[in-house]
């Protein structure tokens, strides 16, 4: 089941053979060379294919030999020269014409050929057969190869397995076995010798393609690389192993397969997502690391689903196993974050490898239950310490992927992924896919889960070889490790090995595979483990006893249980033990709640702001467009007048943070230019292609440097790439744009299972911006929104909560959200919230809404003053104008966020109500600013307070800020609440933490938030239902304080600052209305007209009195 199931059509053949050499057939004829024919691997409802000689793969060979012999015409067989002048082939219209050859074919000797003659047709027509027969197993004997351990759906050939039909097809007699045939330059079958008899080429070529290994290759189109990987599998005695060898994988697999063993026996009812039927995936990957060691790797990050994880934690990554024990246990965690299951942690190792004697650096890199999400998050860690450590070629860093068989063909990521492989700014230089083949998707069979032959024919997409291999040989899969990793150390690209085993037990332990494979499970149940199978195979051919097995059985197996006691003395699991990131020395010697500055001398704006206005320094020479030299002109008139629009803003937070040493990495589909024409980073020479000019890659000397790259048209591939980037170091600024902000949806699941909940699921930071363009501008349903009403419902501050106010409010906020949400209405807010990111002692993502409208709005400009030195981020812009002036005039306070604050004061100047109706801009969504919006109430103590948004009531940030006005307007203590605390994930991780949730017990005293759910209104739990503390806004503090005894504090709530019971919020009644569009499915209208008549209605309701 290890492919599709396929039949395999024997054109003209009257006398199939499961033998691969049976495909090849031959009809003769005295007017030109033998047509041969292959029979192709289809599909069950495809028709009957034969490939004639001159047509397809066949024909590039040709065109290989006849290139050959134009060079040299002694290079080729005798056949091909005869063939070759006698101007039966006729060249193609690309290759150089040459002059013709004069040599006689009597030149030649033509093995059994009569000397001083020319060759006869059937001396042609057999050699020429022969090396067909050669290329074809070369080309399709994978397909019957032996690759499935459990022989339940390999595909057969029909007829028998006689000799004689090999050589009776292709008109050859037992008198022709042993006849000497020339062996041609793309093969090493031949190792030392020049040509082989009939009967012994047959069987090398059954031995190297058809046997435990199957390999795919000649779709390749570079000659080197298909014949140095000929050489690695043809060459005879490239499966032969030492003694010493074959001890050692012994010994590797059976740790795999005791810990698997060890695990069953003492945690029998517990999930782990077990290796059996596939433990030499184990040794697979030490043999991996070791090759890659040898060879000058410095540096592993692995990414991995959940099958085998632990496994691989505990014998590749050598974790302490007690560490790895100790999560069976369900304790209590010493530090802060939900969690998350065992087998989806990462961990970090550094050691010496024991075979090279050389140190190495591995990484597990945390994944949710997403399968392949993982895949470009990897990619973009490895990319990052590539470019850190200054290995622009990968020989020091290299990444692997664990993949299963039913995601590798079904998962989109993984094409994604592929597609960034030779890409310029996100190739990796080669990445080793090892694809734990068990044959089965959940429950689901291969024939109902894909289209493709094999899993793995994703891989060809981007001419990577594909080396199938059956898990019950150890020695085949040893081998093709080696090759796979000498391949990445000699060509930089990618390869995948399909690791072709099975499923021991269900999906997981405790799931019953008989429900619906009960065929193969019957076949399973009786199969023995490849542990038994290659110890038996040892023990006979005398490379080591039974005794000597069990001896290291035994030896691990101790190992196991010392580490198993050692376990059950901890109390605590570490979450911080299984960091894939870590940031050495970032968080020492830091004050956790101290921003520096992020406002720079006036000198350096201007310095940039030339830099970034100006021509390439050759400009004489460098011809740009004329439209863009307009643009560097309106750039240059802004520095001299002192302000900045929205794309010098940004220049001027990218260059300042260069020259304070920090690499600034903009990835995203469009953002050289920019998709909305704006920011023209690089410019192109309009007569030389590919000739550019960067100006901020040479804004200072020594400064850090600079990436600005296009991507290919993916999000999340892209996204979960450029998040794995951001986690290698904290000190860069890694940004990544979508086209427009609703692109962000396919990313969805980098979104919601990295980005906002790595923290709290993984303790791991990351400070990655993502740059999602916003605004109701009468584009239609698309390109509209970027949905941040999503990101501020994932936001994990609580709504009900007001935090101590202390002048470290704003960044305690920060420093306990699980991300950061803004929507910045100026360049100078946009300025400093990116150079905040770097500023912030601890990392945060930032979703930030970007504008479209305000790139040429003429209001929005800000001065250098609002970024030189003094000034800083604002999470509200209060009204400077003559309603802040005079606050006690003012009779209603318009509270919004973003581009649409411009189109509330133009129509607020055309009323003329500057002086009664105040516009405060909510730059900093989430966290909320409780403080500034109570500040700003207070300051309009009489003023009807109002929210007014472009986006749908349903949308937008209107439910995410409603509840939190009512907390800000009515605070005086912590408002109780009824439920759990908010978090950035969706649940607890370990049982222990489930139990205490959703315990049962009757005593009310213990949980006292369900009998207060409970109560009657005017009960002595409740409070008087009319008490308007308790109906405004909803009941949202009916009940008391949440019993937090027995869950564990997250991110948003500082430890000891929990209300007292009972507490309520003050009887102020103040309240905010919603001002804007109703609610509605679609996030705008497509009709350009309604568009703008909802505009006005939204205005004229805000702007009045």
């Amino acid at each position: 089941m290890h492919r599709a199931h396929t039949a395999f059509s024997l054109a003209l053949s009257p006398m199939a053979h499961k033998n691969f050499a049976t495909w090849l057939l031959k009809s003769s004829s005295s007017q030109q060379m033998a047509k041969v024919t292959a029979a192709a691997a289809v599909r069950t409802y495809n028709s009957a294919a034969a490939e004639p000689f001159a047509n397809g793969s066949t024909a590039s060979y040709v065109e290989e030999m006849y290139n050959a012999w134009l060079r040299d015409p002694t290079s080729v067989h005798t056949s091909w020269d005869a063939y070759f002048r006698s101007n039966s082939y006729v060249s193609p219209p690309n290759l150089a014409p040459v002059q013709a050859n004069t040599l006689p074919l009597t030149a030649f000797n033509f093995g059994g050929a009569v000397a001083g003659a020319a060759p006869d047709s059937k001396t042609i027509d057999d050699h020429l057969a022969v090396q067909a027969i050669i290329r074809s197993y070369q080309i399709r004997g994978h397909n019957i190869a032996h690759l499935d351990p459990l022989e339940i759906n390999t595909p057969e050939l029909p007829g028998n397995s006689s000799t004689k039909s090999i050589y009776a097809n292709f008109s050859f007699g037992e008198q022709d076995m042993d006849r000497q045939f020339k062996l041609p330059s793309t093969t090493f079958i031949g190792g030392d010798e020049a040509s082989l008899p009939l009967k012994e080429i047959l069987n090398r070529l059954e031995n190297v393609y058809c046997n435990k290994i199957g390999v795919e290759f000649m779709f390749i189109n570079s000659l080197e690389q298909c014949n140095w990987i000929r050489k690695r599998f043809e060459t005879p005695g490239v499966l032969n192993f030492s003694p010493e060898e074959k001890r050692l994988i012994l010994a590797r697999l059976t740790r795999a397969t005791g810990f698997e063993a060890f695990l069953a026996k003492k945690y029998s009812s517990e999930k782990r997502f077990g290796l059996e039927g596939c433990e030499i995936m184990i040794p697979a990957l030490k043999e991996i690391i070791d090759v890659s060691t040898e060879l000058g790797v410095e540096s592993v990050i692995m990414g991995m689903p959940h099958r085998g994880r632990l496994n691989t934690l505990a014998n590749v990554c050598r974790k302490p196993l007690n560490q790895i024990f100790t999560q069976f246990a369900g304790l209590e965690a010493a530090d802060d974050g939900s969690g998350d299951v065992k087998y989806h942690l990462g961990t970090y190792i550094e050691r010496l490898n024991r075979v090279t004697n050389k140190n190495i650096r591995l990484a597990v890199v945390a994944n949710p239950s997403h399968l392949e999400a993982v895949d470009p998050v990897v990619q973009g860690k490895t990319r990052a310490e590539q470019f850190y450590r200054g290995d622009q070629e990968g020989k020091k860093v290299m990444s692997i992927l664990i993949h299963g068989d039913a995601a590798f063909c079904g998962q989109g990521v993984v094409y994604e992924t592929m597609h960034l492989s030779d890409l310029p700014d996100y190739t990796t230089h080669g990445t080793i896919h090892v694809v734990a083949n068990n044959q089965i998707g959940f429950t689901t069979d291969p024939r109902f889960s894909r289209s493709s032959p094999y899993c793995t024919d994703v891989a060809r997409v981007v001419n990577a070889p594909i080396f199938h291999v059956n898990a019950d040989d150890p020695e085949a899969v040893m081998h093709v490790c080696k090759v796979a990793a000498e391949w990445r150390a000699t060509f930089h690209k990618d390869c995948v090995i399909d690791l072709v085993g099975y499923r021991r037990n269900g999906h997981n332990e405790i799931d019953e595979p008989m429900f619906t494979q009960p065929l193969m499970y019957q076949k399973i149940r009786k199969h023995k483990n490849c542990l038994d199978l290659y110890a038996d195979k040892l023990i006979a051919e005398g490379t080591v006893t039974a005794e000597e097995v069990k001896s290291v059985a035994a030896k691990y197996e101790n190992i196991c249980e010392e580490a198993f006691a050692l376990a059950k003395t901890e109390t605590h699991v570490k979450y911080k033990d299984w960091l894939d990131s870590p940031w050495s020395g970032f968080f020492e010697g830091k004050d956790p709640l101290k921003v520096a500055p992020t406002g720079v001398k006036e000198e350096t704006l201007i310095h940039i702001g030339n830099r970034f206005s100006s021509p390439p320094p050759n400009a004489a020479e460098f011809v740009i467009h004329k439209g863009l030299l307009r643009v560097l002109a309106a750039r240059k008139a802004m520095v001299d007048e002192k302000v900045a629009d929205w794309a010098l803003g940004e220049a001027m937070a990218f260059g300042s943070l260069l020259k304070e040493g920090i690499h600034v990495r903009l990835s995203g589909q469009d953002v050289e230019r920019g998709t909305f024409s704006h920011r023209h980073h690089v410019l192109h020479h309009q007569l030389v292609d590919k000739a550019t000019y960067n100006s901020l890659q040479h804004m200072y000397p020594d400064q850090a440097p600079y990436s600005v790259s296009n991507s290919s048209l993916s999000e999340y591939a892209v996204l979960g790439f450029e998040h794995g980037y951001s986690m290698t170091n904290p000190n860069a600024l890694v940004l990544w744009e979508a086209q427009f902000g609703d692109f962000s949806n396919t990313a969805q699941s980098i979104i919601d299972q990295f980005i906002s909940s790595g923290q709290s699921k993984w303790v791991r930071q990351s400070g990655l911006v993502m740059l999602l363009p916003h605004g109701m501008e009468g584009m239609g349903p698309e390109h509209s929104s970027c949905r941040v009403e999503r990101f501020l419902q994932m936001s994990s501050d609580d709504p009900d909560y007001f935090p101590p106010e202390s002048d470290e409010f704003g960044v305690r906020q920060l420093h306990d959200i699980n991300w950061i949400v803004a929507n910045c209405s100026t360049p100078a807010n946009y300025y400093h919230i990116l150079r905040r990111q770097i500023a912030l002692p601890f990392r945060k993502p930032l979703i930030l809404c970007t504008p479209k409208s305000l790139l040429r709005h003429p209001e929005a400009k800000s001065p250098f003053s609002e970024m030189s030195e003094g000034s800083e981020f604002q999470r509200i812009i209060p009204d400077n104008g003559p309603a802040g002036q005079n606050p006690s005039n003012v009779k209603k306070v318009v509270f919004c966020s973003g581009r649409v604050y411009y189109d509330l004061t133009k129509t607020r100047r055309e009323k003329q109500l500057e002086g009664e109706i105040a516009i405060v801009r909510v730059e900093q969504i989430s966290p909320f600013p409780f403080d500034l919006v109570k500040e700003q109430a207070n300051l309009y103590k009489n003023a009807e307070l109002v929210w007014a948004q472009e986006e749908h009531k349903n949308q937008g940030s209107w439910t995410y800020v409603q509840p939190r006005f009512l907390t800000a307007l009515n605070h005086s203590r912590d408002v109780s609440q009824s439920d759990e605390q908010s978090s950035s994930t969706n649940t607890t991780t370990t049982t222990d933490h489930t139990n205490h949730e959703s315990d049962t017990d009757s005593d009310s005293k213990s949980k006292p938030w369900l009998s207060r759910m409970f109560a009657a209104p005017n009960s002595s739990t409740g409070g008087d239902p009319k008490d308007p503390a308790q109906t405004l806004g909803g009941d949202f503090n009916a009940a008391k304080h949440f019993d937090l005894k027995n869950v564990r504090h997250d991110f948003n709530r500082p430890a000891g600052i929990a209300a007292a019971p009972g507490a309520r919020i003050a009887k102020t009644g103040r309240k905010i209305s919603y001002v804007g569009r109703a609610c509605g499915a679609s996030t705008a209208t497509g009709s350009k007209a309604q568009h703008i008549r909802e505009l006005n209605a939204l205005l004229n309701d805000a702007i009045s009195t």
